[in-house]
């Protein structure tokens, strides 16, 4: 039986994953700290560890103690926009945790480290996206990825630890965190119509995404140590369909039953307008697959989101600079929590 460790494996997709490694016959265990995830969300049959990944004494602990066959690293700081507002956070989670993880798995012999990783790492790249350009991240969050990336790609060739990476974009699905405000855009439309609160979207909602169902990155990612030719790289995984975020905001209104519920405009924020990739690498290696209509999977997540019901809004961050360098936009999520916790 193979011993897997999955760090966030309480959150969103690492819980998902999780599931799917135990119905493979794996063994698991989670390594979280429940700032983003949630106990409930660790299925049954997984071994909950809270901790952090940037514990660097709790990591050595860990894998000494139960010398992991494969590490899937999910744990992450993963709220981009305001990445370059909370440096210590991002870098020191994003990189120094990943860091520990990596250092612990050479000192075990880790057989195999998969790393979740991120579109951002391409920035205002040419659309769409794709493996073969050089990444100019436009963001710290999009830095971080990259960086973990290099130092993977470091230890594989010099250290023998085999990885591989994906750059995911827009992963949605049940078991979204709908309590951040600061990030998964469907989860939060969600969330705003059971609370009965307006949709917003920044602009005029015309930024181009792809959405992606989790389970069809879970498909992928899940295959990923047996794949061999997919060690040493990174590969888009996603949604081949694009939409516009106010096209999103429209979509998950019908989902809900609401198809005339208000939507919001707030400022425009700086981002990157247009960001999708080509997943033709992913699918080569990997085996083609058939994505999730975005109407399916909404459909799917609006059922969970009415079982679950509203959620009270929740951040673990706190923005590291102040004053007039915080966008109007961010002030106004700032005033939704004030608000939300009084």
């Amino acid at each position: 039986m193979t011993h897997c460790l999955v760090t966030g494996g309480a959150g969103f997709i690492g819980s998902h994953l999780v599931e799917r490694l135990l119905g493979d016959g794996h063994a698991v265990t989670v390594l979280d700290d429940l700032s983003g995830g949630s106990r409930g969300r660790v299925p049954a049959g997984a071994d909950l560890v809270v901790g952090s990944v940037t514990d660097e004494a709790l990591v050595d602990s860990l894998f000494a103690e139960r010398r992991f066959d494969r590490v899937f690293h999910f744990a992450a700081f993963a709220a981009e926009a305001i990445s370059h507002s909370v440096k210590k956070l991002n870098y020191g989670t994003n990189v120094m945790g990943s860091i520990n993880l990596i250092n612990a798995s050479l000192q075990t012999g880790v057989s195999f480290f998969c790393f979740a990783s991120s579109v951002a790492v391409y920035g205002h790249g040419e659309t769409p996206m794709r493996e073969s350009s050089t990444p100019v991240p436009a963001d710290s969050y999009g830095n971080a990825k990259h960086v973990v990336e290099r130092e993977l790609e470091v230890t594989m060739r010099l250290q023998g630890l085999p990885f591989t990476a994906f750059r995911m974009h827009n992963v949605y699905g049940e078991w979204q965190n709908m309590r951040d405000p600061y990030r998964n855009a469907v989860a939060i439309f969600f969330n705003q119509i059971m609370r009965g609160e307006p949709i917003t979207v920044y602009g005029d909602g015309g930024q181009v995404r792809a959405f992606t169902y989790v389970q069809d990155v879970v498909n992928v990612v899940s295959r990923a140590p047996e794949t061999e030719r997919a060690w040493g790289r990174a590969f888009n995984v996603g949604s081949a369909s694009t939409n516009t975020v106010l096209e999103l905001a429209q979509a998950v209104r019908a989902a809900a039953g609401v198809s005339e519920h208000p939507i919001a405009h707030l400022p425009a924020r700086d981002e990157v307008k247009v960001a999708y990739t080509a997943t033709e690498e992913a699918r080569s290696v990997f085996g083609d697959w058939s994505d999730t209509p975005l109407s399916e999977g909404l459909a799917r997540t609006a059922k969970w989101a009415a079982e679950a019901g509203p959620t009270e809004l929740k951040s673990s961050f706190d923005i590291e600079i102040g004053g007039h360098q915080v966008p109007e936009w961010a002030r106004f999520v700032e005033k939704r929590l004030g608000s939300a916790g009084s």
